[in-house]
């Protein structure tokens, strides 16, 4: 088998990143990963249905696949239009019927987080307190305990100080999972958007209640708090955008 029928043979089997990366070692291999074929052996794998059509929807497969490859990967959000600075978080915590933790937690506070983990926590959770992903932590001082037998809930408000507009976030939801893998009890509600967002359904807010690895199986000793939604928002300004469009009152 010659040189060429082994390329002729490897490049339907690519994905379209690899198959460009393939056009870039020389001009002979540009040449031939050109072929539209090949190209509609990557749109096959992707839209199936569209290459079922004698010709393609646009000029040339490799038109299409470019076309919705940077489409895919060149969405930037634009500035938010809400900041840390304008917000406050209003976070309590129940024991069964009684309070154990209240406080307002302005946005700046909880956006800055905890910047000096304990002493003492586990290797996993401080891999994931410093990870890049924007989380919002609050250190608890003075910590608190939580027996493991009690039925431990949480609700979340947070408002807007230039239109004194309030939002929930999470409420009364159940602290009903323990992770010991990285010491944190985890709790969710839905995110309660505004009608003007139909179409943005499922978006999950969790809240964790962070520990320390004191081998105590009966109690939890809280150290932080954290809220997240990891399911759609990574980033601050996506989280600002996420928190712009929730159900203002």
């Amino acid at each position: 088998m010659s040189y060429e029928e082994i390329l002729k043979v490897v490049f339907p089997l690519l994905e379209g990143a690899d198959l460009a990366s393939c056009m870039a070692v020389c001009k002979q291999w540009r040449d031939m990963a050109q072929d539209d074929y090949f190209w509609k052996c990557v749109c096959a794998k992707k839209w199936p249905s569209i290459c079922k059509r004698p010709d393609p929807p646009t000029v040339t497969y490799y038109k299409l696949y470019q076309t919705f490859y940077k489409r895919q990967h060149q969405q930037i959000l634009l500035p938010p239009r809400l900041s840390f600075d304008n917000l406050e978080f209003f976070i309590d915590i129940w024991t069964d019927d009684k309070l154990i933790f209240s406080e307002v937690v302005p946005g700046p506070v909880l956006h800055t987080g905890i910047k000096s983990p304990p002493p003492g926590i586990c290797d996993r959770l401080r891999f994931q307190l410093e990870g890049p992903d924007c989380k919002m932590t609050l250190p608890v001082e003075p910590r608190f305990k939580v027996p493991l037998g009690e039925t431990v809930s949480v609700s979340v408000l947070v408002g807007r100080k230039d239109s004194n507009r309030v939002a929930c976030i999470i409420s009364k939801s159940v602290f009903d999972y323990i992770d010991r893998t990285s010491y944190r009890a985890m709790a969710f509600d839905y995110l309660g958007l505004s009608p003007a967002h139909p179409f943005v359904p499922g978006i999950r807010a969790w809240i964790s209640l962070l520990f320390m690895d004191d081998r105590n199986d009966s109690v939890i000793d809280v150290f932080g708090i954290e809220m997240d939604f990891c399911d759609a928002a990574k980033s601050r300004d996506e989280v600002l955008w996420l928190l712009d469009i929730l159900d203002w009152k």
